[in-house]
């Protein structure tokens, strides 16, 4: 596309306007179960959610605790919130008293080694997640796996596509898959030159529980006795706190193109590493330690804050499918889990990562360097560990410049485009939710971590207490019954997720070790 108001010009017609209310997302949204006092589950995934491998909807993620909420692709921000919501209210009515912990930060835990391992039974495909699960541990710890994210799903509708390629100067240069992913790469780029705003409107972690960080060093300041923090901090979880791993940490996954991004995370599950090699791939009885002893076990472990992605046909990896049929929708990983609401996410919230995020994809996106890749780094780092420090600098190419105003400039950028997205929507959703966001630029109290810090001095409470609260009036709040039929059909959902791990249990005959050498050789 030439440029971005070209782009724009091109939904000025009644008729391609209206395919800015069709886009397609879709949530993934993770809570660690937690006692009534506030500390981690030690109990199985309950028996009425179903089957955690093969139910579509309720599932876990590292940990048995560890709760993930899936929710179909919907046309509508309003139907893929409501969604969200029966799933979290048929759960509760399956726990038994527990709570689901509403914020990124974990609960109380209790040694490393409190943190159950999820399982998925005896299946090859089971027996494989739960052994990746183990190799994260070896590799990383159990206690970095309870940080809980939402993640975002979202696509443009397939009718969109012919209209930007045939207006695209350089449309011609592409076959109708490869220009999609083109386009969707040139997403992601803009995506993680800008995502630091996303951090700092919507980070929510700003603090954590001190046993979270029970024997290792820090930098962070004590507030309680139990509850550490750092003043300016928008999101603790995707700091260096999070996901860090000395493996990975030179570790540089080229987003320029779809065959350079396959190539390079290809390398990185293929190369080995001595201290993986040194940890082993089997115990002195036979168990999997890991799945192999190479730098990621496979695609999964790569941590991004973005993902292309394609749904893989049955027997494929993701990077084979991607490889095959192109990019289908991307996954953003950044988002914090609100702590002030049922769901840790709300409509408005969702509809400016819409607008954020077609607005990255109808921007001319150049391909990053590797001085734009660490100075894109550098950006998120600042934000999340500072963010809300007044005239904090952010780095531009020859430059410097606040965080306020640069936000204020990109959400300038956007507001013709939200104007539109309500043209077509009927609605005026997408352009409020900008205006909500600029007053959090605007005002840095006004923002979730801020809003946490706040409620942490003011009570003069510890971080697990306060969100213990929250997770109370969470409860009580999604415990209105759902209606019969609604209650019965997730009843049978669980049942037949049950029927599925069961009937896929009795199919599987293929010893495990060649199930996985036949996995990794794909």
């Amino acid at each position: 596309m030439a440029n971005y108001q070209q782009a724009l010009n091109l939904f000025s017609d009644p008729q391609h306007l209206a395919l800015l209310a069709r886009l397609q997302r879709g949530i993934e949204k993770e809570g660690l179960r937690c006692s009534p006092q506030g500390i981690i589950s030690q109990k199985p995934h309950p028996q009425g959610l179903g089957s955690a491998l093969t139910h579509p909807s309720i599932t876990t993620d590292y940990s048995e605790a560890l709760l993930e909420f899936i929710t179909p692709v919907f046309a509508s921000a309003h139907e893929a919130h409501a969604y969200l919501n029966i799933a979290h209210r048929f759960a509760y009515k399956q726990l038994d008293g527990e709570l689901i912990w509403p914020s990124s930060m974990p609960c109380i835990l209790q040694g490393e080694m409190s943190i159950p391992i999820a399982h998925y039974g005896s299946s090859n495909i089971g027996q494989l997640k739960h052994v990746y699960r183990h190799g994260l541990w070896h590799r990383y710890g159990r206690t970095m796996q309870t940080i809980s994210g939402i993640h975002y799903n979202f696509s443009l509708p397939a009718e969109i596509w012919p209209l930007l390629q045939a207006n695209d100067e350089r449309g011609d240069q592409y076959s109708p898959q490869s220009y999609i992913s083109a386009r969707y790469f040139g997403l992601i780029r803009n995506f993680r030159r800008y995502s630091w705003l996303l951090m700092y409107l919507f980070g929510a972690s700003p603090a954590v529980c001190s046993t979270f960080l029970a024997g290792r060093d820090h930098k962070l300041d004590r507030l309680y006795e139990h509850t550490l923090y750092a003043p300016y901090a928008t999101s603790l979880r995707m700091s260096d706190l999070g996901y860090q791993n000395n493996a990975q940490s030179d570790l540089m996954v080229c987003h320029n193109t779809i065959d350079s991004y396959i190539k390079t995370l290809s390398k990185a599950i293929s190369a080995p590493v001595q201290a993986y090699d040194e940890i082993g791939l089997q115990d002195e009885h036979g168990h999997y330690k890991q799945l192999n002893t190479n730098l990621l076990q496979i695609e999964n472990e790569y941590y991004s804050d973005i993902r292309p992605k394609r749904v893989a046909r049955n027997g494929e990896k993701p990077l084979q499918a991607l490889d095959k049929y192109g990019v289908e929708y991307i996954e953003v990983r950044c988002t914090d889990v609100n702590p002030f609401m049922p769901l840790g996410i709300d409509v408005p919230q969702m509809q400016f990562m819409d607008v954020f995020l077609t607005w990255c994809l109808l921007q001319p996106s150049p391909d990053i360097d590797e001085d734009e890749y660490w100075r894109i780094k550098r950006n998120q780092q600042h934000t999340v560990m500072e963010g809300r420090r007044p005239g904090l600098m952010l780095e531009q190419k020859d430059d410097t410049i606040s965080l306020q105003q640069w936000g204020m400039q990109l959400l300038d950028e956007m507001k013709e485009l939200a104007t539109m997205m309500d043209r077509a929507s009927g609605e005026t959703f997408h352009a409020d939710s900008l205006g909500q966001q600029r007053l959090k630029l605007a005002d840095s109290r006004l923002t979730p971590s801020a809003q946490v810090l706040q409620q942490l001095q003011e009570k003069e409470i510890e971080f697990a207490e306060l969100t213990r609260q929250q997770a109370e009036q969470h409860r009580k709040t999604l415990s209105e019954n759902l209606g019969p039929q609604v209650h019965q059909q997730w009843l049978q959902m669980a049942r037949d997720s049950i029927a599925a791990q069961e009937a896929l249990e009795q199919s599987d005959t293929q010893p495990f070790a060649e199930y996985l050498a036949h996995y990794l050789q794909r």
